[in-house]
């Protein structure tokens, strides 16, 4: 695994980087934000850690730049609370977000829970799903509707297939967070809801007048029974 860190506090780089070399992960470190773009338009990597205050390029900047040609994992981490903060994040293209001071056990396994959920899977366990005209590859991890390719985020992907793999489950948001996090549910209902209205948009940007997520009020979600 090769992973990026992207802060400008000495001590937290080499504290993370450590870390992650002490589970055999290969560990990139740049300091600001013009630095860590360099290296990702470059290199390819697995997961990227990304602070929000950099010199030169913030770090929702950087993390807008890179959704442009990239879907690799990204976890932030930050001294900013709000909720508003973390949500507007996630809608453009974080996969998780952890608040400074932070404890590096639980660090990691976020670290660890984001990579499977981005890991390729065997063939043999439903690599291919369709419903309508999506088509969701998960060996390749592409997702086509009407001949068009989505570009999603890893966790709007294992959303999606974990819909896709049930089509008649609701499911709530504690059930989908304990399956795509693979952790225990310690949400406030933020962070589904705006992946899913994320995933939704991007859905609907491409078929209107189909609805591929339906909302069961008071219960949760489930895939959408689409018109024969």
């Amino acid at each position: 695994m090769k992973v990026l860190i992207i802060d400008d506090d000495p001590a937290i780089c080499s504290m993370l980087k450590k870390v992650m070399e002490k589970n055999s992960w290969e560990c990139i470190v740049a300091y600001d934000g013009l630095a860590g773009i360099d290296y990702l338009e470059k290199e390819s990597f697995d997961l990227v850690f990304l602070d929000l205050n950099l010199p030169y390029k913030s770090g929702d900047s950087v993390l807008v730049k890179l959704r442009t040609f990239s879907d690799v994992p990204v976890i932030i981490i930050s001294a900013k609370e709000l909720v508003t903060t973390k949500v507007d994040l996630l809608k453009i293209g974080a996969d998780d977000y952890v608040t400074k001071p932070f404890d590096i056990d639980e660090l990691t396994a976020r670290a660890e829970a984001v990579l499977r959920r981005n890991t390729p899977i065997k063939k043999e366990t439903f690599a291919e799903l369709r419903h309508g005209q999506l088509t969701l590859n998960r060996e390749e991890r592409r997702a086509v509707l009407n001949q068009q390719e989505l570009q999603l985020t890893s966790t709007e992907f294992e959303i999606l297939a974990l819909l896709m793999l049930h089509p008649n489950k609701v499911f709530s948001k504690q059930n989908i967070f304990e399956s795509v996090w693979q952790d225990l549910y310690r949400d406030d209902g933020h962070t589904i809801n705006v992946h899913v209205s994320s995933l939704r948009t991007k859905l609907a940007a491409i078929a209107p007048e189909s609805e591929y997520i339906e909302t069961v009020w008071g219960v949760g979600y489930r895939l959408g029974r689409l018109e024969s």
